[in-house]
């Protein structure tokens, strides 16, 4: 597929006195009785989050990152950073890998959203796009052997636009891009800055607005949650109980879900074995991982741990669980804002020598519109991958524990969404961490 290049160059922004502004594509409607979780909101207490302060926050806490690290601008092609940024989407999991939609954001000046062909409708008149245009995308399925003289010609665009709104400054920085495009850009005399940390950094920390949203985020997933318990006996398989989550998330605004992960019985041990056919049998443990982006696009990231009705939870099976809930609470009791990464994984939880080699990728990381900074892994993963930092208020923070034996037939995943604020942590989410779902 490929971008009109044809017929109108620009869509220009559209008086909003005589169009009304229209949510982006899977933004939630909550006037709308249609959408199941607005009394489920509601029942639950939970306020509507306030998307307009959302939306100029969010933008101006790129602004500032850009601003600090002196860049004339930054051009987005992460789907979920331009979301964060404009508050608009199309297509999500299909532009992460065809990368046919992008964003210039001048530090001092417009947002110019490039979208894929036709769609230019979708964003003309939203308030924190001042323009839309048609992408040029450049990449082999769309360009083939032309590849690199489209790519020229999306440069020359790009820099036009550095050198209109830099006021002499040519530094550029940018998520992601192909080798091709950066010399392409580089020719034009624009500086590139390969860069995620202004993206990252903008995000880490959430307006109250943003927790809101995330709240009603996490209620729909523990809406989902309670189906799935209600579901689980001996017959049903691994697909047909996590399709649940997809079903009720979606009813109600949600977006996807990122990964399968959910296992059965001797497929828990060791983690990371995506859901299947297996029939489930009664007395095993389900454990699974949502992962799952919701109503207004935030991420409810939870885990749970179950033995499946028909036979009582075995020895073993609570003292695994026992184990995850006692690394969880030790964690979430010791951060306080204002500590180190890297303090904070030499105070954590021990796992026994046993269980250490299965241990999950991170202790705790980052959460908002998806997984993000920070990642923190286990005492001595540092050395390898790890970082250091500190912890702040506005982070929200999930608690990992992944406890399997070495060797062993199952293992516990369990995981919790919390809220640092100026004390400690607040959870977020408040779904049964009991192995039988009570």
């Amino acid at each position: 597929m490929d971008n009109d290049r044809h017929g109108a160059r620009h869509t220009p922004k559209i008086d909003p006195a005589r169009r009304p502004v229209r949510h982006p594509i899977g933004a939630v409607d909550v006037a709308d009785p249609g959408n199941p979780g607005r009394a489920e909101w509601a029942a639950a207490g939970l306020e509507a989050p306030d998307m307009d302060v959302v939306r100029r926050y969010r933008l101006a806490r790129i602004r500032e990152q850009l601003k600090a690290r002196d860049f004339a601008a930054g051009l987005l092609y992460d789907p979920l950073n331009i979301r964060y940024a404009t508050d608009t989407s199309n297509m999500q999991v299909w532009c992460m890998h065809n990368p046919v939609r992008y964003c210039f954001i001048a530090t001092e000046g417009p947002v110019i959203l490039f979208d894929f062909h036709g769609c230019g409708h979708l964003s003309a008149d939203f308030p924190l796009v001042d323009e839309t245009r048609p992408g040029l995308s450049w990449f082999y399925f769309g360009a083939g052997p032309r590849e690199r003289e489209r790519a020229k010609l999306w440069a020359a665009e790009i820099a036009d636009l550095v050198r209109a709104h830099g006021g002499g400054n040519t530094r550029l920085a940018i998520d992601k891009c192909d080798q091709d495009g950066v010399s392409a850009l580089e020719d034009q005399g624009i500086n590139c800055h390969s860069s995620q940390e202004f993206t990252e950094e903008a995000r880490k920390i959430k307006h109250p607005e943003e927790v809101k949203a995330m709240r009603r985020a996490i209620q729909t997933t523990e809406v989902a949650m309670a189906g799935m318990w209600r579901a689980l006996e001996p017959g049903i398989t691994e697909n047909q109980l996590w399709s649940i989550l997809h079903q009720v998330n979606i009813a109600r605004g949600g977006e996807w879900i990122e990964t399968r992960l959910l296992a059965s019985g001797p497929r828990t041990n060791p983690w990371f074995q995506e859901c299947s056919d297996r029939v489930i049998e009664a007395g095993d443990i389900v454990s699974f991982d949502t992962d799952l982006i919701g109503p207004y696009g935030y991420c409810a990231d939870l885990s749970r741990a179950w033995v499946t009705p028909g036979k009582s939870p075995s020895n073993e099976q609570i003292a695994l669980h026992a184990m995850a809930m006692e690394q969880l609470g030790h964690n979430m009791e010791l951060l306080k804002p204002g500590m180190g990464f890297i303090e904070f994984a030499e105070k954590s939880y021990v796992l026994p020598e046993d269980y250490y080699p299965n241990r999950y990728s991170a202790i705790i990381h980052g959460v908002g519109l998806c997984d993000e900074y920070p990642a923190v892994g286990y005492p001595g993963d540092e050395k390898k991958a790890g970082y250091d930092g500190t912890f702040e208020p506005g982070m929200c923070i999930c608690f990992e524990s992944y406890i399997g034996r070495t060797g062993g037939r199952e293992g516990v995943k369990l995981e919790q969404q919390t809220l640092v604020t100026e004390t400690g942590i607040e959870r977020l989410d408040g779904f049964t961490m009991s192995l039988t779902g009570e």
